[in-house]
């Protein structure tokens, strides 16, 4: 209990000074005792009865603080969340007096209870609180908020941890290849929000907006770092689950809350409508000048790569709307604006890094001769699709124009639209038309196509094409030889390769299953995740064996050596 001098309160130094000076111990120890212990009159005839009972004086003694102590904390949390006007001049005078013994462990959460019903706490109180590790690391998160706001290096350091965290189970989501159902964009957008370090991150910002625009800062930096989009994903997280909580004082002053909330729509309804693309069109055409700087938090949301899936497919679908009105894509109001929300996005790196806040310029070619290269892929799907049903046989495709490779080459979009025909494609297992278009998007701009959220999205198709892979060596030929093996020296495409051999290693040939595992072989150089992997898949391979084919079930009848009837020829008329 030592601590208590501060108060005025007898501790150890003064027994012992008493002990140190006195002719007899044991009259001081008692006269001791009778100063500091319960003053209670009726008490202390009660005292000898606990002695006969074996109960020493200091069990009796912290019983009795602990009981106080429950009360005094429970006291202190009705008085904060009373209506009382002067509750917070109460609980200040409260601190004056307890805080001097804020290191005697046990009193210090009475201590504590206080400091974190306070919405100002004197610089003074929180120096002595950041200078002691113990009280720190003890002190309320409402406490810490007050040190971290004027400490953004010590909040950087209690935040990265998570921000790693977050990233880390992103990223494992996407690889992770034991489950071929488990979709990267499945999970709706306030289930993903409700993380635990989501979750932690908006208990440890609260309603202060100081730390928000931290946290905000660490993301556009990070990203920055990294080019990682998840940070993106984050940053939309983080608000709309600030949302959720009715956070008033920082949803009304970030400039993307209302935009953020319409694309979060657009995600959990997994379709940009017409409504919404009106929405979104009056947000970014209501940017007012001296403002350009929110396009660079705007860009951000439209980079996280589940705003990004949703504006691509819905931008398919749109293309698919097209071919059945057969009306031009560049007269859709619709998908001008997605175009225009997919440059924003993919442009999010550029315009925060070079800090120059205007829309990227489009291309007219884009609309004018590469969209239509596209829908002109789609009808040929269609026209195959049904020519195969009528006639009983395959139907020969065009290869995609020069025009198409030169644009997949030079432009982000379009080498995102391309990816996205190929997952549509995959979608409805067009074998052929898989067969015809992966070659082709090893040419995407900047190895987009080796991205891996796309290659998330495709081995999952992949996986449920599985018997495509025993009826045709082409199609086995486009996807391995032709695109996955291109990018084999990147480790996360070896990675969303192993995750489909996991899948289809039964339907592939005996020889080119050898080669695969020869060739994905890892050496040293790589993670331990990759030999893992590859360890489990080819003891997986050497322990596979097929499910037997049911034989049909022997009858034993009499009536099977009956002679089945002749039918009657009926009369001729």
């Amino acid at each position: 209990m030592s601590g208590l001098d501060a108060l005025g309160i007898p501790g150890g130094e003064a027994l012992r000074e008493a002990l140190t000076n006195c002719s007899d111990p044991l009259g001081a120890i008692e006269e001791f005792q009778s100063e500091n212990g319960v003053l209670l009159p009726s008490l202390r005839p009660a005292l000898p009865f606990l002695d006969l009972h074996g109960v020493r004086r200091l069990e009796f003694h912290e019983s009795i603080l602990e009981e106080l102590r429950e009360k005094l904390v429970n006291g202190i949390s009705d008085l904060a969340n009373s209506n009382r006007e002067d509750k917070i001049k109460k609980l200040e005078e409260l601190l004056v007096k307890s805080f001097p013994v804020i290191k005697v462990k046990t009193v210090r959460p009475v201590v504590m209870n206080i400091l974190k019903h306070l919405p100002q706490i004197k610089e003074e109180y929180l120096t002595q609180i950041l200078d002691d590790k113990e009280l720190y690391t003890e002190a309320a998160t409402e406490v810490k908020r007050q040190i971290w706001q004027d400490n953004q290096a010590l909040f950087g350091d209690e935040v990265s941890p998570l921000l790693q965290q977050y990233i880390a189970e992103k990223e494992n989501s996407l690889l992770s290849h034991e489950n071929s159902a488990l979709s990267f964009f499945l999970p709706m957008p306030k289930v993903r929000r409700q993380s635990e370090v989501v979750q932690k991150l908006v208990h440890m910002i609260g309603k202060n907006v100081k730390l928000y625009d931290m946290v905000l800062q660490f993301l556009r930096t990070l990203f920055l770092r990294t080019r990682n989009t998840h940070y993106c994903t984050l940053r939309a997280e983080l608000l709309m689950a600030i949302h959720d909580l009715e956070v008033n004082e920082i949803c009304s002053v970030d400039p993307c809350h209302k935009f953020t909330w319409c694309v979060d729509a657009c995600i959990r309804e997994r379709i940009v409508n017409t409504n919404r693309s009106r929405e979104l069109q009056g947000f970014l055409d209501g940017i007012k000048k001296g403002q350009e700087f929110v396009l660079g938090d705007l860009s951000m949301i439209l980079c996280d790569p589940y705003a990004l899936n949703t504006i691509a497919q819905s931008a398919m679908k749109v293309l698919l709307y097209c071919v059945s009105s057969e009306t031009l894509p560049r007269e859709n109001h619709d998908l001008q604006l997605l175009v225009r929300m997919i440059a924003l996005g993919l442009g999010a790196w550029n315009m925060i890094d070079n800090q120059v806040f205007r829309e990227p310029k489009q291309e007219s070619q884009l609309f004018t001769k590469f969209i239509p290269c596209i829908v002109g892929m789609v009808v040929d799907d269609q026209i195959r699709a049904v020519s195969t049903k009528l006639e009983e046989g395959s139907c020969g495709i065009r290869p995609p124009s020069e025009l198409y490779s030169i644009c997949i080459k030079l432009s982000p979009i379009a080498s995102l639209f391309a990816m996205y025909y190929a997952l549509h494609v995959a979608r409805y297992k067009d074998r052929v038309a898989v067969t015809q278009i992966l070659p082709t998007l090893i040419h995407c701009e900047n190895d987009r196509a080796y991205d891996d959220i796309f290659l998330h999205s495709l081995i999952s198709h992949l996986i449920h094409m599985v018997d495509d892979f025993a009826m045709s060596e082409e199609f086995c030929s486009a996807v391995f030889d032709d695109f996955l093996l291109v990018g084999l020296s990147k480790e996360n495409v070896l990675r969303h390769m192993l995750r489909l051999l996991w899948h289809i290693h039964h339907r592939l040939s005996q020889t080119r299953l050898e080669n695969l595992m020869e060739t994905v072989h890892p050496n040293n150089e790589l993670s331990e995740a990759v030999r893992t992997t590859y360890q489990q898949l080819s003891e997986k391979i050497n322990t596979y064996s097929p499910s037997p084919v049911a034989q049909p079930e022997k009858l034993d009848s009499p009536l099977m050596s009956v002679p089945a009837p002749t039918p009657a020829v009926p009369d001729r008329m």
